[in-house]
């Protein structure tokens, strides 16, 4: 029996050793305008492509959560001062100006316009 040890250890560590080094799945190409959910998008860092060099990365990935489904009111609703900065989008006839000092805190919203997915970020 104490023969039988050595040789489970060894095949359980080639066993390890194999699942280690196999090629991880990675995501296809996706054709342009088509959604996927978030556990399908392309992920280079799991992709394992290498970081630029002097890349320094402060922050976790993911570690700001953006602003889903963010609420609006008309313009002549507001009473914000004139000099207050907006990044503004326009698709066809729909327009949404996303205060800068909104953003400041999440950075990222992640909206819809005329039915057009977009990222809006400072």
């Amino acid at each position: 029996m104490k023969r039988v040890w050595p040789f489970i250890g060894g095949v359980a560590l080639v066993g390890l050793t194999i699942w280690a080094f196999a090629p991880r799945s990675v995501s296809s190409a996706v054709e342009a305008g088509v959604r996927v959910g978030a556990d399908e998008a392309y992920n280079p860092v799991t992709a394992g492509e290498p970081l630029p060099d002097g890349f320094r990365q402060l922050l976790a990935r993911d570690a700001i959560a953006p602003i889903y489904n963010p609420a609006f009111a008309d313009g002549d609703q507001m009473d914000w001062p004139d000099e207050t900065q907006v990044i503004g989008v326009a698709i066809g006839d729909e327009a949404k100006a996303y205060p800068v000092s909104f953003l400041t805190r999440r950075e990222m919203v992640i909206d819809e316009i005329e039915g057009e997915p977009i990222l809006v970020t400072w």
